[in-house]
């Protein structure tokens, strides 16, 4: 994924964090997703106008992105879904994420340009329980 296509799936109201991370060459998920917590404290502190829960929001999707290798628009209907984690994600059943994917498309009164479904959403859970087991080993 191109610089300019990290920084376009990100809201505008991002805007800051965007400025900073294009200043920092912190122009792909890879390195998005390896900020540690104290990578975000310093930014905060360097960079005021960023926010700590918008950086960890961008960490939470890069993450999301790398580790079960999916796209940007599926990575924020999760987060928003209230999955932002791989451990979470493991924790959850697929007929239940899909009821919440659709609340939250109901809510939001949109249509979802990725297609999620119950397969879908069964093989990012499955992904996620072994990837949890191998950073656990």
């Amino acid at each position: 994924m191109t610089k300019e296509n990290i920084f376009e799936v990100l809201p505008s109201n991002y805007r800051h964090e965007k400025i900073f991370l294009s200043k920092a060459n912190l122009n792909n998920w890879e390195r998005l997703s390896k900020l540690s917590d104290s990578n975000l404290n310093k930014i905060i502190h360097n960079y005021p106008l960023c926010t700590e829960s918008r950086l960890r929001k961008i960490r939470a999707i890069a993450n999301l992105i790398i580790k079960l290798d999916i796209t940007p628009a599926q990575a924020y209907i999760l987060l928003h879904s209230g999955i932002s984690t791989l451990k979470t994600l493991s924790m959850q059943n697929p007929h239940g994420l899909e009821k919440k994917i659709g609340r939250l498309q109901r809510k939001l009164n949109v249509k979802v340009v990725s297609y999620i479904d119950y397969q879908l959403l069964n093989e990012w859970i499955n992904k996620a329980k072994v990837l949890i087991k191998v950073d656990l080993s």
